[in-house]
């Protein structure tokens, strides 16, 4: 199944549906967006792996994520020229280790303390550099300017049958229908796992050749 573009998944969606009703079109933004969605919060794709660089605030224990950010790989500093990661804790644990925020010292820990900041301790004695590594939510294919997306070139399967599954949901369609487009999903998500996987070993090789 080849790849799609944001015109001829929509389409897809209409076809195999058999729909054009208005409200079902006004939504189909909505649909892509969900499976989407489902597809990076069900596999971790190394595509969408990266690294962002930033700069601690002295007597600052929040520190920003980025605005793509979806999961934590790790998160470092750099003290005197040697790289330091820091350990994952809860929230609790960071508040009930470091009580006194206005305290500060060498960060040894990092939590998650809500959608947009982390909370870390002991507080930052100096503006420490700063690496993490995440994973990342990229543009829907909704809102790309180019029409296409990593996602729709390279997961074809997997955008359609999560959109067919959501798109029967919405319509409130035969249950043994929504059933056979899960099952698909869940077989072409099997198979974007390997292919990522190869993508992956493929990446190393060139950047180690």
């Amino acid at each position: 199944m080849a790849g799609y573009t944001y015109t001829t998944l929509k389409q897809a969606i209409q076809d195999y549906t058999d729909n054009q009703e208005t409200t079902f079109v006004n939504n189909l933004d909505n649909i892509i967006r969900n499976a989407e969605e489902r597809i990076l919060k069900t596999i971790p794709l190394e595509t969408f792996r990266k690294n962002a660089s930033a700069t601690m605030t002295a007597s600052n224990q929040y520190l920003n994520k980025p605005s793509d950010w979806l999961v934590t790989y790790s998160v470092s500093i750099v003290v005197s020229g040697t790289r330091k990661f820091l350990q994952n804790k809860d929230v609790n644990f960071i508040q009930d280790y470091w009580p006194t925020a206005a305290s500060t010292g060498e960060p040894v820990y990092y939590a998650d303390f809500d959608v947009s900041k982390f909370i870390i301790a002991p507080t930052p004695s100096s503006a420490y550099p700063l690496e993490i590594e995440y994973y990342y939510r990229p543009t829907s294919l909704v809102d790309a300017a180019s029409g296409t997306t990593w996602l729709s070139q390279n997961a074809g399967p997997a955008m359609l049958f999560s959109c067919l599954a959501e798109a029967y949901m919405f319509i409130k369609g035969e249950p043994d229908m929504i059933q056979v487009y899960e099952q698909k999903f869940q077989e072409s998500l099997q198979n974007l796992g390997v292919f990522s996987q190869i993508e992956g070993i493929d990446f190393l090789r060139r950047t180690s050749a």
